[in-house]
């Protein structure tokens, strides 16, 4: 093995170690691994650069500034304790329309936003009806990953995959959302038959619930009625975007420079320093380290050994894709996971032909976003929800998250598995 082979494959798994056994900060360790590839000569700093997609980078900002002006409305609290009314203050039915509330929301917005919003008014629901809100937590962190699959923004492995195949937003709404929600409709029994048994409440605790008023949860009618304009128009630039001739990036960052024209946002500089800047350095490093494997040769050397296990079959190829997608990325985050497959599907992309492979695209869309449900780790969104839910005193252990976790996660896969069986 030449010293740029031995390089980038140290880098990578010294990368890899430690953001799967988080020894340290995920960001810290893919900027420091980038940098290490320029260094060992690997890539130069031109090609650094150039390996970075920016279409996801920018993406990724204009949804955060996007969501970052909405959550201001109180639009995301009304939806919450709306829900939580119309279920008459049962713990189970709160639940579940809690999980179809962050579901959806999580589709037009990204998943993490979601739960970072919802997990706390959901545990200060739980506190009010008397019962752990450690059901809710991981409820509603599997219901973001679900829902977050259905779009090309809802979830960021989606919004790798899109980039680097070229597929846009309604290619997603016709290909991944169809079985997301029959996934959402086997959650919701699943978590209703789960959890029944950790959520009984008292009818005076019920009647607690009944008397918040969501109408104070609206801070600014006028904000809200501008922002779900602004957010309506986005969506349709999303679904439209092939046709006008802009990429999703272009139409994320349109919405957001308009919302804040159109709002006469004063807090600019508040909404642009929460930005998730530690999620697009930590992309921004990791794009650098996998262009390194595709550099020295080790993701055609994975293609090839994958075409030769299957013998070329797309459907076993397929299949293979699915499942290990959803097994691995519910061990290591799947963000990680997502970077290192995409150049291996475009290699097999190249020597079998773009349509012919494209259901090996919706293969790693569906496994790596919904595995990321089988552990704690598997998903951003699983371990802001646990942190949210640690700070309020109810601490969510690796094994309680997977015992439930891990069951659905083989449930989805089946389901989706039978799927792309009549689909593909």
């Amino acid at each position: 093995m030449n010293f740029h082979l031995i390089a980038a494959l140290v880098v990578f798994a010294g990368v890899y170690v430690a953001i799967t056994t988080e020894l340290v900060n995920k960001t810290a360790a893919a900027l420091l691994g980038a940098m290490l590839i320029v260094v060992a000569g690997v890539l130069d700093q031109n090609d650094a650069f150039r390996a970075v997609d920016w279409n996801v980078i920018f993406l990724l900002v204009g949804m955060m500034i996007l969501t970052g002006v909405a959550k201001r409305t109180g639009l995301f609290q009304w939806l919450a304790i709306k829900a939580a009314k119309l279920a008459r203050g049962e713990p189970v039915a709160i639940l579940v329309l809690l999980s179809i509330v962050t579901a959806v929301v999580s589709a037009v917005l990204d998943n993490v936003t979601t739960v970072l919003i919802i997990i706390p008014i959901a545990i200060l629901i739980a506190v009010e009806l008397g019962t752990s809100p450690v059901p809710f937590v991981i409820g509603l962190a599997m219901a973001s990953n679900v829902g977050g699959t259905a779009t090309l923004i809802g979830d960021p492995p989606n919004i790798m995959i899109g980039s680097a195949a070229g597929l846009g937003f309604g290619d997603f709404l016709a290909n991944t959302a169809p079985v997301i929600v029959v996934v959402l409709g086997v959650f919701a029994l699943f978590a209703a038959l789960a959890f029944r048994g950790r959520l009984k409440v008292t009818a005076e605790r019920k009647a607690r619930i009944m008397e918040f008023d969501e109408r104070k949860a609206i801070e600014d009618p006028v904000l809200l009625r501008r922002t779900l304009a602004v957010l309506a128009l986005t969506v349709a630039g999303f679904m439209l975007h092939g046709a006008l001739g802009l990429e999703p990036a272009t139409i994320a960052l349109g919405g957001a420079a308009l919302l804040l024209v159109v709002t006469r946002f004063h807090d600019v500089e508040g909404v642009l320093a929460e930005l998730e800047w530690s999620t697009i350095l930590f992309f921004f490093g990791l794009f650098i380290i996998v262009d390194g494997l595709v550099e020295v040769g080790v993701m055609s050397a994975l293609s090839s050994k994958l075409i030769g296990a299957t013998e070329g079959h797309l459907a076993l190829t397929t299949y293979v894709i699915l499942w290990a997608s959803g097994l691995l990325s519910a061990v290591v985050d799947n963000i990680p996971f997502v970077a290192t497959m995409i150049p291996l599907i475009q290699d097999l992309s190249a020597s079998m032909g773009a349509k012919t492979v494209e259901p090996l695209w919706w293969a790693l869309s569906l496994g790596a976003c919904l595995g990321g449900n089988g552990t704690l780790i598997g998903a951003s969104a699983n371990v802001v929800s646990a942190g949210l839910s640690a700070k309020s005193g109810h601490p969510v252990s690796f094994g309680e998250f997977t015992k439930y976790g891990a069951l659905f996660t083989v449930l989805s896969l089946a389901v989706v598995s039978l799927y792309v069986a009549v689909r593909y």
